[in-house]
């Protein structure tokens, strides 16, 4: 007897659901945007196939899991009522109630998937803030995702990044230009460079992973998975990023923690929310 949730549910479906939950949500003033790997899917649809062809979550498998959203903590009980009322997800009653001012667990009408939901910032190995204010935050700056630049950001603050995780900022970095604005299809390389610049932990880490994605590209390369163009491409475009991170002046705040360096830990463990 197989469960719903056992069958493999097609890329599809995530895409569509990630649409139509956040353009329902706007039809009623609320402002959530999707972030992680479906964000980046939906981002980068004319590099669907490089997608599918690195094989996120493995041969076989189907490449998503969830679809996690960000809002802000002020329009809180709007979006739990939007969940429930409205498209109809069933609420983890428990993490919410011990979670809830942070983040909210809703799960597919069938099970099919969840969704986590934070508000104002992403705070895992390191924090990436949004602001508080609905209609003055950076979440207004995309739509159906946040920008291009706090996704690179979502991806390399990862302290124990996986392969799925190197997977999708390859496909992000090779489906967009660099630049120094939050235009829709350019990422923001003085924005990504201005957040480490304040954050010496966050700093090391994204330097450290970015240099890994040299090496898996070159990998995959080799593998077959990607071809030349698509490999110099990459590289290119992480050598850019990592020349604008290093010219960003420092601040007071990361040149005070740069002295303790790696002495001290630098990231903060991130528990697994136990479901």
């Amino acid at each position: 007897m197989h469960h719903e949730h056992e069958e493999i549910i097609p890329d599809e479906v995530f895409i569509n659901d990630a649409h139509r939950i956040v353009n329902e949500a706007e039809k009623r003033g609320i402002i959530i945007r999707v972030i992680g790997a479906v964000a980046i899917r939906i981002h980068s649809m004319e590099f669907e196939e490089l997608h599918k062809r690195l094989g996120r979550l493995g041969e076989g498998k189907q490449n998503f899991s969830d679809i996690d959203f960000i809002g802000y903590r002020k329009q809180k009980k709007e979006i739990e009522k939007f969940f429930e009322k409205v498209i109809n997800f069933v609420p983890d009653k428990r993490i919410n109630l011990l979670f809830g001012y942070k983040r909210l667990i809703f799960y597919h009408p069938k099970n099919w998937y969840h969704s986590d939901v934070f508000f104002d910032a992403l705070e895992f190995s390191h924090d990436i803030f949004f602001g508080k204010e609905p209609g003055k935050g950076r979440l207004e700056l995309d739509s159906p995702t946040i920008t291009l630049a706090d996704l690179v950001l979502e991806k390399i603050q990862i302290h124990e990044i996986n392969e799925k995780d190197i997977k999708d900022i390859i496909v992000l970095l090779r489906a967009h230009e660099i630049g120094e604005t939050d235009e829709k299809e350019i990422i923001n390389a003085k924005h990504i460079a201005k957040t480490l610049a304040d954050d010496w932990g966050f700093w090391y880490d994204a330097t450290m992973n970015l240099k890994k994605i040299k090496l898996f590209a070159k990998r995959y390369l080799d593998q077959g998975k990607m071809d030349q163009e698509d490999y110099e491409d990459v590289i290119k475009k992480v050598d850019i990023l990592l020349d604008y991170i290093d010219k960003e002046p420092k601040t007071k705040r990361w040149q005070k923690r740069a002295k303790i360096g790696t002495k001290k830990i630098w990231w903060r463990p991130v528990e697994e929310v136990i479901r």
